[in-house]
């Protein structure tokens, strides 16, 4: 199948990017009472659904800003596979549905690292260039290596999959990787007694 990666502009994307993180932020949010017996999981779960909230927020300033002066993005494009937006859209609502039947922890972590391996969250730190505030692109970055980094703490503490951990593991390094990334990846404190999934 031919791939379907081309120039994008801002505009183009920036809707679809929109539908994602809103969708995102409502599987989260649907985590928060699933496990609210667990102070704990509850907290991570409202963590990354406040998180997802931030990015739909600065995607909503961004198309603001457009609007009122779209000779910004005339020239800035996105390298995107436009498939990406039609695989998260059919991946995402698989797991709503899922998720309303109920699931475990570590299925829920599965979740998470599924979609936070995509493109998804490279584009919208991309998109953060309209503002042209080097300063608000690089806080995005680090919110998403802390929250990677929580994410792969969960793991380790709530499950024994090693290799779901290795690929949290992995995105931490990615994020911390990126050029306009400046955190320093956040050191995983020391494991405490496991929980049961819940």
């Amino acid at each position: 199948m031919p791939s379907r990666i081309r120039n994008t502009t801002m505009v183009e994307v920036l809707g679809l990017a929109l539908e994602l993180e809103r969708k995102t932020m409502a599987l989260y949010a649907g985590f928060i009472p699933a496990f609210a017996s667990d102070d704990e999981l509850r907290q991570f779960w409202f963590n990354m659904a406040r998180g997802e909230a931030a990015h739909c927020g600065a995607l909503m300033l961004v198309e603001t800003i457009l609007r009122d002066d779209p000779d910004l993005g005339v020239d800035a494009t996105i390298r995107f596979d436009m498939s990406t937006g039609v695989r998260l859209r059919s991946l995402l609502a698989g797991y709503r549905r899922e998720q309303r039947r109920g699931v475990t922890a570590e299925r829920a972590f599965e979740m998470a690292v599924d979609l936070e391996s995509s493109e998804l969250e490279d584009v919208v730190v991309d998109l953060l260039q309209v503002v042209r505030d080097p300063g608000w692109r690089d806080q995005a970055v680090k919110m998403l290596v802390h929250d990677m980094g929580d994410l792969s703490y969960m793991i380790e503490k709530f499950t024994d999959n090693t290799e779901l951990l290795a690929r949290a593991d992995a995105l931490v390094e990615s994020r911390v990787a990126r050029p306009q990334g400046t955190a320093k990846k956040k050191r995983r404190r020391s494991p405490r007694k496991k929980k049961a999934s819940a």
